[in-house]
């Protein structure tokens, strides 16, 4: 049974369980116990997109549990308006409210984003405080009880919560498995990457973080009617809402659909019995129950149960797998390779980048025909790096102009440039360790595919193309150097680029190794892409490169074919120095 089934059926076996569980309880205790568990586990869930996914910290996701409970209840005692209706309302408030904090905040980065987003509760106390709503207590409705969500029979307050649960459940899950879902986790696990990939991050971020705020505001107007009945700011926007949203979350473990509800089935129950039976005699016991569940999951299982046993369990069967084998290419295509054209593909004028005062590049200007081989070369600190990301949009020039198929893509993100065809490798490789190879790959093809089907057989085909096809369901941890360097080509591959930027995609390979990334680099300018590598290994660059771009202290040193190239004095002492060159008595290399 595929995957994607299995999950879908678990979720209900999860629904049905909760039911059952509704029907067969007596006690009201118990089912006021049943309900906090599915509430907390829907809360962990809605925390878990935006935090878990995306990986962004946020403390303050109790604002839009907030506003779902301010928003129904003054609904209700201002308009007499059901909370039905007023849970619908509360949601678009708290997109919106998305919408205002995500604009600015997202302009932070890790610990500065979680540490803003504070700020937002806090602000939200002090208006409720202001506004005179410090205490706000639900209307009575004798009348049509039920239509005011006031019901008699505790069971219903569990099938509601449930059904805020199984609807949490099955957003996740939609995003899990969606275009959105992947990038947000490639994301997480490295944005550079990510942005190379054609990620959007911000607009990524920001769409996760909409969306963790409607269910997030529906669980606040549920758990205000079901066990408050009273709202008031520190009750809703406090530290208590989102220190039990952190903990159900980190004890079962985030990112994953699962870990929330983990979490919440453990911690409720044992913190609720603990509360009712030893609270009178041991206040805030609940609060140490939490701090020391932190404490152990932090000690034993850092990243959560479900990921401690999931690790558990693909740490056994790759010890059960087979030895990793030689990567073999697929047979090569013989049609002739195409020759360098005379189009211009890239263009580069003058281009300047200083950093406090370093001046790491200086006047640096250069084309790339199409469909060649261009090897940028350079003794350590001459502005390769940097030179590569200011045309993948990493870092702005100060100066300078870059065209690229002839229009002005200065100071475009890299993922805008991505989208236009130019493509990206990194120095030291960078993966997205929980995602597997094929979904490491399955990124680059969402630059031009929406369809996750379409966008798995495009990521497949790429594998194939560089001879990883049946390393598709590994993890990263599990590759070798040079099947890392594969598949990091493969994935930027899968974006149909025009032009990629190679850098030093040779490194920490052994001779063999070597020969095979020489051989795939061939084979992708075979297929009508246009290369640019940096590479320190001179004799494999005098193999592949058409023509050489030297670059030393951060200008230009010189350019040409590269056996023009190796026999220029200058260049030769920019590498070996002039000991070695009035040594040799000759100016070539």
């Amino acid at each position: 049974m595929p995957s994607h089934a299995r999950s879908w059926l678990a979720i209900a076996a999860v629904v049905a369980f909760g039911l059952v569980l509704a029907l067969v309880l007596q006690e009201r205790y118990h089912h006021r116990v049943l309900t906090l568990v599915f509430l907390w586990a829907a809360m962990g869930l809605a925390w878990n997109i935006i935090s878990g996914y995306a990986g962004q910290i946020s403390f303050g996701h109790q604002v839009f549990f907030g506003i779902g409970a301010y928003v129904t209840v003054l609904l209700v005692v201002k308009l007499a308006l059901t909370p039905w209706i007023g849970m619908g309302i509360a949601v678009a408030v708290a997109v919106l409210a998305a919408l205002l904090i995500g604009l600015p905040t997202f302009r932070l980065a890790g610990i500065y984003f979680g540490l803003a987003t504070l700020a937002y509760p806090l602000i939200f106390r002090i208006v409720m405080d202001w506004l005179g709503y410090q205490e706000v207590a639900i209307p009575m409705m004798r009348e049509r009880p039920a239509w005011f969500m006031q019901f008699s029979e505790p069971r219903s307050f569990d099938l509601l919560a449930l059904g805020v649960l199984a609807a949490t459940l099955v957003l996740s899950r939609a995003i899990e498995t969606s275009r959105l879902g992947y990038r947000l986790r490639a994301v997480k696990e490295n944005e550079q990457a990510a942005e190379a990939m054609g990620v959007d991050a911000f607009r990524a971020k920001m769409a996760a973080y909409v969306l963790s705020a409607a269910p997030a505001a529906v669980v606040g107007a549920v758990y205000i009617h079901a066990i408050l009945f009273i709202v008031t700011p520190d009750a809703v926007f406090g530290l208590l809402v989102i220190s039990q949203t952190l903990v159900v979350s980190l004890v079962g473990g985030i990112g994953t659909l699962w870990g929330p509800l983990i979490g919440a089935a453990i911690m409720v129950p044992v913190s609720e019995v603990l509360d009712s039976t030893v609270g009178d005699r041991l206040p805030g016991i609940q609060g140490v129950v939490y701090g020391a569940a932190l404490m152990l999951i932090m000690l034993g299982a850092p990243e959560g149960l479900y990921w401690r046993v999931r690790q558990a369990v693909r740490a056994r069967a790759e010890r059960r797998a087979a030895p990793a084998r030689a990567v073999t290419l697929p047979p090569m295509d013989t049609t002739p390779a195409s020759a360098p054209t005379s189009t211009v593909l890239l263009e580069v004028r003058d281009v300047w980048k200083a950093f406090i005062g370093l001046q790491a590049l200086s006047e640096v200007s250069f084309d790339v025909r199409e469909r060649e081989i261009l090897g940028v070369i350079g003794p350590n600190g001459a502005g390769k790096t940097t030179l590569f990301n200011v045309l993948n949009g990493f870092l702005l020039p100060d100066r300078g102009t870059i065209r690229f198929r002839g229009e002005t893509v200065t100071g475009l993100r890299p993922s805008g440039l991505c989208r236009r065809g130019l493509g990206r490798t990194f120095q030291v490789v960078r993966t997205f360790p929980r995602l597997s190879v094929l979904e490491n790959v399955m990124v680059g093809a969402f630059v031009g595919e929406r369809a996750v089907g379409r966008a798995r057989a495009i990521a497949g085909d790429a594998l194939s193309r560089v001879g990883l096809g049946d390393r598709a369901d590994a993890f990263p941890g599990g590759l070798t150097t040079l099947e890392l360097r594969l598949m990091e080509l493969a994935r930027c591959l899968a974006t149909a680029p025009r032009l990629v930027l190679l850098d030093e995609p040779l490194a920490g390979l052994s001779t063999d190794g070597v020969d095979v990334m020489i051989a795939m680099i061939r084979r992708v300018r075979a297929g009508g892409v246009t290369v640019v590598i940096i590479e320190h290994t001179m004799q494999a660059l005098l193999r592949l490169a058409d023509r050489l771009l030297v670059l030393d202290q951060g200008r230009r040193l010189a350019e040409g074919a590269p056996a023009e190239v190796t026999r220029n004095p200058v260049v030769v002492e920019a590498y070996l120095g002039k000991r070695w060159l009035a040594r040799m008595g000759t100016p070539a290399c």
